[in-house]
């Protein structure tokens, strides 16, 4: 699969796209702990740039939520999105909303021709809403999506 991507078989690009079979939505530093027993040679460097590389080539998708680092994940030959939990930050796959790619259609596409649409789902997951539901209330602590009360 690097090769028909045009790119070099390395150790560390094998060990992060297998690391990132196990870990969706890995963080850089996530997939490093994986691959570094494997590879003491390894850096954490090394590991961006293996997963900068992958992701160039089509073979990783970067994510990026409001309020959390960058995550890879190796599902790419769709339009999926994306549920965050905005108590834990678990993070799970959801297929495209309505029809087919890219899901969303703007209103006015100000002359863009569109062909993907990101869109993340913020609430609580079943634990943290559980929880939530059983604990008492206390406006201070209630979670909210992580772009609020920012300017």
């Amino acid at each position: 699969m690097l090769r028909r991507s045009g790119l070099r078989v390395t150790g560390t690009r094998v060990a992060v796209f297998d690391a990132l079979r196990d870990l969706p939505h890995a963080r850089a530093d996530d997939v490093f702990e994986r691959v570094r027993p494997a590879l003491a040679h390894t850096s954490l460097q090394s590991v961006y740039n293996a997963l900068g590389d992958l992701t160039a080539a089509g073979l990783v998708r970067r994510i990026e939520p409001a309020g959390h680092p960058g995550l890879f994940e190796l599902r790419v030959d769709d339009n999926h999105h994306h549920l965050v939990c905005a108590s834990c930050g678990r993070i799970e796959d959801v297929d495209c909303t309505v029809g087919a790619a890219p899901c969303l259609v703007p209103a006015d596409t100000h002359g863009f021709t569109v062909f993907s649409a990101e869109v993340t789902f913020w609430g609580l997951c079943r634990p943290c809403s559980d929880a939530a539901a059983s604990a008492p209330i206390d406006s201070t602590s209630a979670p909210t999506h992580p772009a609020e009360g920012t300017e």
